[in-house]
């Protein structure tokens, strides 16, 4: 016979949400590997003793997990998704008549909470998978990407100097006809300082800018790729974003084409987000915001202290840094050298070790030219243009006036023979031997098949492909939360392996025997102190 279904609610209902959440399911094992409680503790001091009850710590990022676990960065949609889910009603502990928080909750508390407190879940999560055995520490993966902020290239505004407003304007407006007069979209508010309105680049870098203008074309604004109205050329040394000033212009592209008049792609107003990956089960070991104008080498003693204190905490002992040639200098060399760690990063192409055909004599500090000629080590100097710390090696002026190679060798006015090699250049030669070697050729796959492929599972499924807060500190916060939810992710699925393959149920085993061992003892103690009593 036919069947036909016919829905009435019921007046009364006996449910349990437990009941109805299988214990397989990714949110209920979540629940029970995930203890937040120390988090009350934590977040006491940030709210009143008196007043209407704020959401439960514990609560929000248990809401804020599963934003990311399901890619969702809207904090509206978040509120949705979650009202229509079981498991994730069981695992924020909200039963089913319950109301859920107000999605403006969510975002005013994630302003509430410092950092620290985003840290201190990071290094929780963390320490899980330390515990599992999913990190080995000695060999770490280190890699950047530029995360969309939340703000539009529209909304662009010129910075101004303090003095001489006008005059720079009729200059500088020249560069785009969106810059004439208003913003194609004018920002609601502008949330920026005083120092971030401000011009800081010197003369020599406008006029920099002026002379990209005028080679690329007349009317920048008709070039090919303007389809796009963020493809317009900016700079960070003459715009700003209102909408959020900690964002920066810049252009994703490779790391061979990282330069800030790259035309090939559109300009867009993004973060940085550096990323250390552990080579071991690809677990996130440290992750934080920067701004997207910087340098990957710049940032990198920064990131190597803050990792290597939370692997130590963790009793682990770094021994291998893995990055691209983004992260290359002499600095970076020597900085890894006196903290003990071998590095393993391709240095650039215009690296070299002095003039070609030339020797160096390391014993003497000098070189010797194609003909045999002393070329002497002269003085320490910092190059004005890139910072960086060199030497000079110069002749003098008898040794090279009756030189046969002369002409090829200094040109048309030199009188002698001058030249620069970064201060480092010892460093620069030992990383490039380890680069080189079958081990840096196995490193170098280690970090291609590591740190990338998380990067992209961040921002394809993960909810980084872009922040939905404004400034750095909430950026950071971000793409904590992100990194979090990747290694429950990762921590939850190794768990699962190895209880299949029966390690798991050894531990168990053991934890179960000794347990038992602890409560015969006891059990022994509370019976030998009743006979004591008796006598």
């Amino acid at each position: 016979m036919q069947g036909k279904k016919v829905y009435q609610e019921q007046l009364f209902n006996s449910f349990r949400l437990s009941e109805r959440v299988p214990s397989t399911n990714f949110y209920r094992r979540l629940k029970d590997a995930l203890n937040l409680d120390f988090l009350y503790e934590l977040t006491r001091d940030f709210y009143g003793s008196s007043g209407q009850k704020s959401i439960d710590p514990v609560v929000f990022f248990k809401l804020c997990l599963v934003g990311y676990l399901e890619n969702i960065i809207s904090d509206r949609k978040l509120i949705e998704h979650c009202s229509m889910r079981l498991d994730i009603l069981y695992f924020i502990g909200y039963d089913i008549d319950e109301e859920l928080p107000w999605h403006s909750t969510i975002s005013r508390t994630r302003q509430l909470f410092p950092e620290d407190v985003f840290e201190s879940v990071f290094t929780k999560v963390f320490s899980l998978c330390v515990e599992a055995g999913m990190v080995s520490g000695h060999t770490q993966a280190i890699d950047s990407a530029p995360v969309k902020a939340n703000a539009s290239m529209d909304t662009l505004e010129l910075k101004v100097p303090e003095e001489e407003l006008e005059s720079h304007l009729c200059k500088i407006r020249h560069i785009s006809a969106m810059d004439k007069e208003q913003p194609f979209r004018k920002s609601k508010g502008d949330k920026s300082d005083k120092n971030q309105r401000g011009i800081t680049a010197n003369e020599q870098e406008l006029n920099a800018i002026t002379t990209r203008n005028k080679r690329w074309s007349k009317d920048q604004d008709q070039r090919p790729g303007a389809g796009n109205k963020g493809s317009k050329y900016t700079s960070n040394k003459t715009h700003y974003s209102p909408t959020d000033p900690d964002a920066r212009i810049s252009v994703p592209v490779t790391d061979e084409q990282k330069r800030e008049d790259d035309i090939s792609k559109a300009r867009k107003l993004n973060y940085l987000s550096q990323l250390s990956v552990d080579t071991g089960h690809h677990v996130i070991t440290d992750i934080r915001a920067y701004h997207a104008d910087g340098k990957d080498n710049q940032q990198l003693p920064d990131i190597v202290k803050r990792l290597k204190r939370r692997l130590w905490q963790q009793g682990l002992v770094w021994e291998n840094c893995v990055a691209d040639t983004g992260y290359s200098s002499g600095e970076n060399y020597a900085f890894l050298e006196r903290q003990g760690i071998k590095s393993f990063i391709p240095a650039h192409g215009t690296f070299k070790g002095g003039p070609d055909n030339f020797t160096y004599v390391e014993n003497e500090d000098h070189y010797l030219c194609p003909q045999g000629k002393i070329i002497p080590f002269t003085k320490e100097f910092n190059d004005y243009r890139t910072g960086t710390r060199k030497k000079e090696y110069r002749a003098r002026k008898h040794v090279c006036i009756d030189c046969p190679i002369r002409r090829s060798c200094l040109g048309k006015s030199a009188q002698e023979k001058k030249f620069s090699v970064t201060y480092y250049r010892a460093e620069y030669q030992r990383n490039i031997a380890r680069v080189e070697s079958p081990q840096g050729r196995y490193m170098k796959g280690k970090r291609q098949s590591t740190v990338e492929p998380v990067f992209g599972t961040l921002t394809q499924f993960m909810g980084l492909r872009k922040v939905n807060t404004i400034g750095l500190k909430q950026a950071n916060k971000c793409m904590q939360l992100s990194a979090i939810a990747y290694n429950l992710k990762k921590y939850l699925k190794f768990i699962e392996k190895r209880t299949k393959s029966g390690a798991g149920m050894l531990v168990l085993f053991l934890k179960f025997t000794m347990t038992l061992n602890q409560e015969y003892k006891s059990i022994l103690k509370r019976l030998h102190s009743a006979n004591l009593q008796t006598i």
